[in-house]
């Protein structure tokens, strides 16, 4: 687990490219030069690390492009100390992002393989989330909220009710929203029956599933 100075040169260019991009919060950017996005994935496709693509990882998931990780990030406005729900934890590089802007980090996986994986990897890497937790995201983690942001990094077909309503009032979710077609969505949640939403713009995401194969869990 070697980072190297010209894994660092490799970060800075690439939070270079996401600021071209429109990725401008200062804290988001020097999270992304900091955290080392190679050791998140196979040895074998280190190469792929610093660029600005999406990338297979274990489970049929992927590693979301940088750019989607510092988008979201920055559409949550983070404040140090604030309680974050992540739905999709996957390598645990989103989160890592999270943790290192201050959020107190909730984050659930579904998958057997990446939630056993990751669970190991993110203390050696100094960037381990409060709670790490196997299940259903549609269900989120009632037991912790209200919930200050809440980001979703899996396509949802709809916007999961138990998810609105683990949102604090004031606070803001980031969720990638619709089957075919995907639109990263921001919901703020005013009151608590009203809810103001936001579309931004089209993505594409692996898509949010139900907790179906939890059962092979052991």
């Amino acid at each position: 687990m070697k980072d190297t100075y010209k894994h660092q040169g490799l970060r800075n260019r690439l939070a270079t490219v996401l600021q071209e991009k429109g990725v401008t919060d200062a804290a988001v950017l020097l999270a992304i030069k900091e955290i080392p996005r190679h050791l998140y994935m196979d040895a074998s496709f280190e190469e792929y690390a610093y660029q600005d693509v999406a990338f297979p990882i274990a489970a049929e998931q992927t590693i979301s492009q940088p750019y989607t990780v510092g988008f979201q990030s920055q559409l949550l406005e983070i404040k140090p100390g604030e309680k974050i729900l992540e739905i999709g934890t996957g390598s645990g590089y989103q989160t890592s992002v999270l943790v290192r802007l201050g959020g107190v980090v909730y984050t659930i996986e579904r998958q057997q393989e990446l939630y056993k994986k990751t669970q190991l990897l993110l203390p050696k890497l100094g960037y381990k989330p409060k709670y790490m937790y196997f299940g259903d995201g549609y269900k989120g983690l009632p037991q912790f909220a209200p919930f200050d942001k809440i980001i979703v990094t899996c396509g949802a077909p709809f916007l999961p009710k138990a998810l609105l309503a683990q949102l604090k009032i004031g606070g803001r979710m980031v969720i990638p929203v619709g089957d075919a077609q995907q639109m990263m969505t921001l919901i703020t949640r005013n009151s608590a029956k009203e809810f103001d939403k936001q579309i931004i713009e089209e993505c594409a995401f692996v898509p949010m599933l139900t907790d179906k194969s939890l059962k092979n869990f052991s």
